[in-house]
């Protein structure tokens, strides 16, 4: 009987016990088991380094997962997302008692959050499932621990394969919800630019969150579930779950106004969210908002290069020019001007703003301020004064969540008011109290908004280097990339949902530079960018198997440009 790569790994194992932690490289290499076969990828230096990459591929034939569970697009990364959970599950089955020094007896795969994302943690690729994770082969001190790595890898790591990788492990009923639902989501945000809409939030969604740091839904015992105003009540048809009720937010300029406390933030940052799709369960299934929408606030500190905020800001003193405006550390109302000319520079049908994160002066200027300060030495024209341009000129919608100023009723097209979590449409209400209450404030724009700004961004400032090391590219978490010798700060980008999105962001930013001429427009070079990952998957920013990358949008790609401190451009001056 032919000896199987189980009876080899084991063998294998016998023979490195106790032999400095090194030999464990000897086990790079594929092993056939019964149906599936185990690749060790990368063996780690020692057992404080970053634990060891593997991956199991298996024939889709022999996983049994029926055709309808990944024909489509949203099918298949709804497919590859949920076996990543049940990976995740089957690895906490396994005891986690010590197995020696440092990450041993470690295994894992990259965790997905509540959204579902196009992760190469699991791939579908030439009619195989392979699932790339990590384990940290376990050691006393630094050397190896055979048995416990024969345990590991010939026992655990099977059972756990066995219990994601194949169609027998799964619950019927849940695997279709997971798909259906994701096609469902896919389906509706298809919809909107056809119905007028920028978003829509579904009846009967939770919208809040149990925490500030826990994304699950708050109990539905504790939350109130959303209901649709009947004057904005759509409905949406969708394959799988039939016609679905809901908000819809249309095009245009959309306030959410109420209380404190009442809900406005949160459903605006549901909204916000709405521009991923949710697992089942989640309350936001159906909370769908433009796949460009980009949330918008005030950053003091960054770094702009070369931004044309003249839509916004004129009239510096010393004769600044706000129309190639660089500076190390901007403003909060500067910043914010640049923010929304950046998004619209690369792609973007749709602004959210909340007034809590951003600059008063950028938002509004009210009458009595105008009476003591001329517009003369006010630099800067408020958001209030563009916002209808904006839209009118550049089709940019706008939502935003305002409590202080009533003056913005004169721009609205629509007014929602939340009252303890519940939506109310006060449009009418709203109107009538601007025509009452006449605004005494003067109109500070000019009469157009102007074309967007192009620029071009040069390739020798992006360097990845740091010492003897030709490319240096790592996450610190969620919101920092280390890119060479510079840290990319993307805290205020709130819409990067996983660490998995911006490590790929790290290594699309070098990826991009092959695209770089210093002719070619930043919004082109995205374009490319994107058209490279969509023919060629993630694995095109990395050699190697590697299960750590998520897909991003091309918004925080260009966030993740825009804020590199080494970015030079040349402004085109050829703006659309």
């Amino acid at each position: 009987m032919p000896q199987t790569g189980r009876d080899r790994l084991g063998e294998l194992l016998k023979r490195l016990d106790g032999r400095g932690y090194p030999a464990y490289r000897n086990l790079e290499g594929s092993y056939p088991f019964e149906r599936w076969t185990l690749s060790i990828d990368r063996v780690q230096g020692d057992p404080f380094a970053a634990p060891s990459r593997l991956s199991a591929r298996v024939t889709l034939d022999a996983t049994g997962f029926p055709g309808d569970t990944f024909g489509g697009r949203s099918r298949e990364i709804a497919l590859r997302d949920l076996i990543a959970r049940q990976f995740v599950d089957a690895c906490r089955r396994i005891p986690k008692e010590s197995r020696g020094s440092g990450n041993s007896g470690w295994i894992a795969i990259e965790r997905p959050g509540q959204e579902i994302l196009d992760t190469s943690a699991v791939v579908l690729t030439e009619g195989h499932l392979e699932a790339r994770f990590t384990a940290g082969l376990p050691a006393y001190g630094r050397r190896i621990a055979g048995r416990a790595a024969e345990e590991m890898l010939c026992v655990e790591i099977p059972r756990i394969v066995e219990g994601s990788l194949f169609f027998s492990a799964y619950d019927r009923d849940r695997l279709h919800r997971h798909v259906l639902t994701c096609e469902d989501a896919c389906a509706i945000r298809s919809q909107l630019p056809s119905l007028g809409l920028v978003a829509f939030v579904a009846d009967g969604a939770i919208l809040p969150r149990r925490s500030g740091v826990d994304d699950r839904p708050m109990e539905r015992t504790r939350a109130v579930p959303f209901e649709s105003p009947p004057s904005l009540r759509v409905r949406v048809n969708t394959p799988n779950s039939g016609e679905v009720t809901g908000m819809g937010i249309r095009e245009g300029v959309t306030l959410i106004v109420g209380g404190g406390f009442h809900g406005k933030s949160t459903l605006l940052f549901g909204i916000e969210r709405g521009v991923y799709d949710h697992v089942p369960g989640d309350g936001r299934e159906f909370v769908i908002a433009r796949g460009d929408a980009v949330r918008i606030r005030a950053e003091d500190g960054r770094r702009i290069e070369k931004n044309d905020v003249s839509p916004f800001l004129t009239n510096l003193p010393f004769m600044a020019d706000t129309s190639e405006f660089s500076t190390d550390d901007v403003s909060g109302s500067t910043s914010q001007a640049a923010n929304i000319l950046e998004a619209m520079e690369v792609g973007t049908s749709l602004l959210l703003i909340d007034e809590d994160a951003s600059a008063t002066n950028f938002m509004i200027r009210d009458h009595r301020m105008q009476e003591l300060l001329h517009k003369d030495l006010e630099p800067i024209t408020p958001f209030i004064d563009r916002v209808r341009q904006i839209y009118a000129e550049h089709g940019v919608s706008t939502i935003l969540v305002i409590g202080g100023s009533g003056d913005y009723f004169d721009v609205a097209d629509t007014v929602v008011c939340m009252a303890e979590y519940r939506p109310v449409d006060v449009t009418g209400r709203a109107r009538s109290i601007a025509e009452k209450y006449r605004s005494e404030r003067r109109f500070e724009g000019t009469m157009a908004f102007g074309p967007v700004q192009q620029r071009a961004p040069l390739p020798g400032t992006f360097d990845p280097g740091r010492g003897r090391r030709p490319v240096k590219i790592a996450i610190r978490d969620r919101w920092t990339i280390a890119f060479g010798r510079e840290a990319i700060d993307l805290s205020a980008i709130s819409q990067l949902v996983h660490a998995a999105q911006t490590r790929a962001i790290g290594f699309a930013m070098l990826h991009a530079v092959r695209f770089m001429d210093g002719a070619t427009p930043l919004r082109r070079v995205i374009d490319l960018m994107m058209g490279d990952l969509a023919d060629k998957g993630l694995d095109a920013l990395r050699p190697g198997r590697h299960g750590d990358l998520a897909a991003f949008r091309r918004q925080e790609l260009a966030a993740a440009i825009n804020r590199l401190r080494t970015l030079e451009v040349r402004n085109l001056n050829q703006r659309q």
